[in-house]
């Protein structure tokens, strides 16, 4: 009998043993019972230690990004020999990290870890975006973009850059930014070759191939191929001039007039011509001047086949044939074809004269008159008769020269229809017909 308690003791003995041992493998011990209670306990003590040591594994591997790295890694640390079957909880592990991402967006099929993050996204499709400025009525589909937007009013600039001290809103802008000082242009366009600085401006780039012009103003039907250019061009409509000259205090509808305009007060002229030494104070104008020395004149009018060098003068011309002055002094009520004209006939009612000669300290109305005026101090003569060497100080004088080698007459008297080559030949004729 004693024999026998001994015995059950023992047993007893060995069967708590074999619940406490940590070894994952399960014990051989065949047991008679096992209750609910107790399989349940042991399912929860199971998952418990799974969890804690994915927890610390999801640490050691949070700069993981591909399944099967994660898989190789958690296998690594379990120490898996070649051709030993993975332990269940790296099978768990990559089951919990898979089960992360189980909201999908019924619209694009995109996966979110998130149901806030799936909400989110989907306003891009509804286009709901609740979150406005009150400052300048501009509104976001998420209250960091309105955070990061109200830096414009506030001035605040947070990312300065170290090569030139310049600050920037955003990172973003910042780092676009530096693409300026590498000379880096990673958006190749297929079509030419040519590369931009940034993705939206290849985009914009794109619409010169496929001729599409998104963009169309609402009160003349004028179409341009982005956001930019058509605020800009709205200006021509609201009369607005945004940039102010601080020495004269005059306004101008875009910067790069303005730009040009300063160079009145300092005298810089960096663009100088490699064929007569002319200088210019925009690039622009010494493309366009280019076109003196090759003949270039790209502008042909539908009428009558004239051609010009710069559209302006061809937009100018086209009133030749409608007779169309839509432009009126309200002095004196002198009619004009276009808007530069009478601005500049309107200077002599005000008695404005803003343009001055730094060499004599004459004063002009109009920069073009200052041009001409400032040849007589540097002896320039920049026009070359095509059919002589002969040069000339203006345009016009040019062509009127040239009428001799052409024989063209363009000045005929109204009472016995001789024509002459100049117009002074006109004047003396009528004289004595």
């Amino acid at each position: 009998m004693h024999q026998e308690e001994l015995k059950s003791v023992k047993t007893e003995f060995i069967k708590e043993e074999s619940e406490n041992m940590s070894d994952p493998e399960p014990c051989r011990m065949k047991h008679t019972e096992e209750t609910e209670e107790q399989r349940d306990l042991m399912e929860v003590k199971k998952e418990s230690e799974e969890l804690s040591e994915v927890k610390e594994e999801s640490e050691e591997l949070s700069e993981v990004k591909e399944e099967s790295e994660e898989l190789s890694e958690v296998e690594e640390k379990q120490h898996v020999k070649p051709g030993e079957k993975p332990l269940s909880r790296s099978k768990t592990f990559l089951k919990k990290r898979r089960a992360k991402k189980s909201f999908t967006c019924t619209q694009c099929g995109k996966s979110f870890t998130t149901k806030q993050n799936l909400e989110l996204h989907m306003r891009v499709h509804t286009g709901e975006k609740p979150f406005s400025c009150d400052q300048c009525g501009k509104s976001f589909r998420q209250s960091s973009y309105l955070n990061v937007h109200m830096r414009i009013h506030d001035g605040e600039k947070l990312f300065p850059c170290d090569q030139c001290g310049k600050s920037f809103t955003t990172k973003q802008n910042l780092e676009c930014h530096m693409r300026v000082h590498t000379g880096e242009k990673p958006f190749t366009c297929d079509q030419c070759g040519k590369s931009f600085t940034t993705k939206h401006n290849l985009e914009c780039h794109m619409r010169v191939h496929t001729g599409e012009k998104p963009f169309t103003c609402d009160q003349c039907g004028k179409s341009l191929t982005n956001k930019h250019s058509l605020e800009r061009h709205m200006r021509v409509h609201t009369e607005e001039k945004p940039f102010t000259c601080d020495q004269c205090g005059k306004n101008f509808t875009y910067k790069h007039h303005l730009d040009a305009h300063r160079s009145v007060h300092t005298g810089e002229k960096p663009f100088t011509c490699d064929q007569c030494g002319r200088s210019f104070t925009l690039k622009t104008s010494l493309k366009m001047h280019m076109r003196i020395h090759t003949g270039e004149k790209p502008f042909t009018c539908d009428q009558c086949r004239k051609t010009f060098l710069v559209s302006s003068h061809l937009k100018a011309h086209l009133t030749v044939h409608t007779k169309e002055k839509p432009h009126s002094c309200s002095e004196c009520g002198k009619c004009f074809s276009v808007q530069h004209s009478l601005h500049r006939h309107q200077k002599i009612h005000t008695g404005v004269r803003e343009y001055m000669c730094f060499e004599c300290e004459k004063t002009f109305i109009s920069v073009e008159n200052l041009k001409q005026h400032q040849i007589i101090h540097t002896g320039e003569k920049p026009y070359k008769c095509s059919h002589c060497d002969k040069r000339f100080s203006r345009s016009s004088y040019m062509k009127t020269h040239e009428r001799i080698h052409t024989g063209e007459k363009l000045h005929t008297c109204d009472q016995c229809g001789k024509s002459f080559t100049f117009k002074s030949q006109l004047k003396i004729h009528m004289k004595i017909c």
